[in-house]
């Protein structure tokens, strides 16, 4: 039964056994990275012996492949030693990925299907997220002889909140945050019946209590702006001030220019947490320069402007950072920082302009608009926008954190980038993929 739920929304582009790995390797994704990580990998393999042409014939590869040069490259030279050619790792094999998971994405009920393998994987994220705030649960545990091991901190990890299967609040809240579209999508498309409105309902509520019980403000950011772009733009006239002024009084709580005795009102109605944790109060006292995002910019940006070139080569911030200011941190929270300090400025501007490109491309051609779709594919158009806001608010999360270094995130936002590929990709390049004409495509109607 479940073999045959899995063969269902194949594209004609894919492999029917790479299709059944990879949506068990979306499946597994938020549980396990390796036993995910496996599956996907069986499906890319499969996927380079159906696709139709090379690499290079598709031109979004090519900077991406200058970029995995030009990184090359600069390990040669960098400060980092061995840690430099360790770092391809997070860039490299996602540069083939990004090609080779087109095969498996390039339909709307393709896209939608993998996005509710992302959702429904997240479920143990939830519980075991509940269990260590609430219950106490703590790890590891482990699933399959060890193949799946979850290390739980009790409480969470910092303690007090919620990080459930993952390392820290911040990436839990960053991978809660990348499958909140979906879970909206899920909620309002039109062809669900009571029953699986009721079930995505509930799931939908789960997912953002977690999220707000991460703690995470970048989570919190993305909870409120993924809600106008997955209802799309016909509902902005009403929506929009709706958010806004429901958004006031955190505002009001947390900036110190509106007066006191609105302040205090506002905190009064405003949950502590919450506007304390925006206002930074816990951190004020204690915190030094050194430990603050804007003292890492400033370093990365005067670390860039040393080596611009070739960088210094991955994990190069965490060594150098703590010798200069004698704190010590992993990254420079900023993805394209990070990039232009560890490969240089040139491998920085070809991946975040791929990436921003793919987006703008996306959003020009009309995916937030309500375009009639073909028949079969009703609410359709739903789960595509709900594509692009999880890669947006993905996006927008790395210009304050690098979730990605979690390979989970990683390996799903380059999943993502992958389905905004097919999703402007035009008629002639989906006719390559599916090796016969085209009548009409869902996925090829913003075009």
């Amino acid at each position: 039964m479940v073999s045959h739920w899995l063969g269902r929304s194949r594209p004609e582009s894919a492999n029917s056994v790479g299709w059944f790995v990879f949506q068990l390797g979306l499946f597994f994704l938020a549980s396990s990275a390796f036993l995910a990580g496996l599956f996907l990998l069986v499906a890319l393999l499969f996927s380079r012996h159906q696709r139709e042409g090379s690499y290079f014939k598709d031109p979004w590869n090519y900077p991406l492949f200058i970029a995995g040069v030009l990184m090359v490259l600069g390990c040669l030279r960098a400060y980092s030693g061995w840690l430099a050619w360790v770092g391809l790792a997070n860039w490299l094999p996602f540069f083939w990925g990004f090609w080779g998971f087109q095969a498996y994405l390039l339909t709307i009920e393709a896209r939608r299907r993998c996005a509710f393998c992302l959702l429904v994987g997240t479920v143990p994220v939830v519980i075991t997220g509940f269990g260590q705030l609430l219950l106490g649960w703590q790890g590891p545990w482990q699933l399959f002889n060890g193949l799946i091991v979850w290390f739980i901190a009790p409480g969470g990890q910092p303690t007090g909140r919620l990080s459930g299967l993952f390392d820290y609040a911040n990436i839990a809240g960053a991978w809660l945050a990348l499958v909140w579209p979906i879970s909206l999508a899920t909620v309002i498309q039109p062809s669900s019946n009571v029953r699986n409105r009721v079930i995505a309902f509930l799931l939908a509520v789960g997912i953002v209590a977690s999220l707000v019980l991460t703690e995470s403000r970048n989570a919190w950011g993305a909870l409120v702006v993924a809600i106008p772009f997955v209802l799309g733009p016909s509902h902005w006239p009403w929506l929009l001030p709706l958010l806004l002024l429901s958004l006031m009084p955190i505002v009001f709580a947390v900036l110190p220019w509106f007066g006191l005795e609105l302040q205090q009102w506002a905190r009064s109605i405003v949950p502590e947490g919450l506007w304390s944790r925006l206002n930074d109060m816990r951190y004020t006292q204690e915190r030094v320069l050194a430990s603050t995002r804007l003292s890492q910019w400033q370093e990365a940006i005067k670390l860039v402007i040393e080596r611009p070139w070739v960088g210094w080569g991955a994990a190069a911030f965490s060594v150098i950072y703590p010798l200069r200011t004698g704190q010590w941190h992993g990254h420079a929270h900023n993805l394209p920082l990070e990039l232009a300090v560890s490969h240089g400025f040139l491998v920085a501007l070809l991946i975040i302009s791929t990436v921003l490109a793919l987006l703008i491309t996306a959003l020009y051609r009309g995916v937030l608009t309500n375009r009639k779709q073909p028949k079969g594919s009703i609410g359709a158009s739903t789960f595509d926008r709900a594509w692009w806001s999880a890669s947006f608010v993905l996006v927008v999360m790395h210009g304050a954190d690098i979730p990605f270094f979690d390979s989970r995130l990683n390996i799903a936002g380059w999943v993502l980038l992958a389905g905004l590929r097919c999703l402007i990709m035009p008629k002639t390049s989906m006719e390559k993929f599916l090796r016969k004409p085209l009548d009409d495509v869902g996925s090829v109607s913003l075009v």
